[in-house]
């Protein structure tokens, strides 16, 4: 059975308050889901800080991003080892806002993904459309073409290891979330992609999580798709309360 998965990403919002507040409101909570993986992405100067005050070990941490080299003269940049030694697990790559800002490219992609598998860490990678391209119904075009040119560089072996998110771009902090139907449409057809690319099982272990403005309020019936296997999710999870409620309706 695919891992159900709550993925809070915090962009570059927060403070060391709004932190304390977040963590302080679940570690007052006796419980969690067992079966629902929650993940938090801090900005890089929170992650310490997160980590100490994951008291309960409720979470597992990301990073929001990871430079693809070992070391090096590489001014503002994260290397990988510096996470690991603050539990971080998973690593952001591909979000549609840093390939429109930072001008991110299929290849320096695949060399993250590269670097993350190779030293043991959990990409969660995305995926998504244009709302251009949807109207121009080619939608499920361009996600598999991103598909062809990242993940599909990969063998089985190191596909297995990956999450996938799909989020329609112009879903994307606009309070305009895809319908159930449109999200259980498209990660149907990337799970098939994947299955016809490898074999039959691959794309059926692999968490494919939906993201686009997701709140509390729409959460339980994005979940009820059969392919939808949990979220990532931004504006909501900033709040400790509202992405509680994200995770309970993961959960039911």
């Amino acid at each position: 059975m695919r891992k159900k998965i709550a993925a809070a990403n915090w962009k570059m919002n927060q403070d060391k308050a709004s932190v304390l507040n977040f963590f302080t409101y679940f570690n007052s909570k006796g419980s969690m889901p067992s079966h629902v993986e929650s993940i938090v992405f801090p900005p890089f100067l929170y992650i310490p800080y997160a980590q100490e005050l994951n008291s309960k070990s409720f979470f597992s941490l990301g990073a929001q991003n990871v430079y693809y080299e070992e070391k090096g003269a590489y001014t503002g940049e994260i290397a990988l080892y510096m996470l690991k030694e603050f539990d971080v697990k998973y690593i952001l790559i591909g979000h549609s806002e840093r390939r429109k800002f930072f001008l991110e490219t299929h290849e320096i992609l695949v060399k993250k993904l590269k670097h993350v598998l190779k030293h043991g860490l959990v990409p969660v990678f995305c995926c998504g459309e244009e709302l251009t391209h949807r109207h121009q119904n080619r939608h499920m075009d361009i996600v598999y073409g991103q598909l062809l040119q990242t993940i599909f560089q990969f063998p089985e072996s190191e596909v297995r290891k990956i999450i996938l998110a799909y989020e329609p771009v112009w879903a994307i902090g606009t309070g305009v979330n895809a319908t159930p139907e449109q999200a259980q449409e498209m990660q149907q057809f990337i799970r098939q992609s994947i299955n016809e690319f490898y074999n039959s099982k691959v794309g059926d272990e692999i968490p494919i999580l939906y993201g686009g403005s997701i709140t509390p309020e729409n959460a339980k019936e994005l979940f009820s798709m059969p392919d939808v296997d949990g979220g990532l999710v931004g504006g909501a999870s900033l709040q400790p309360e509202s992405f509680d409620k994200i995770i309970n309706a993961l959960a039911e």
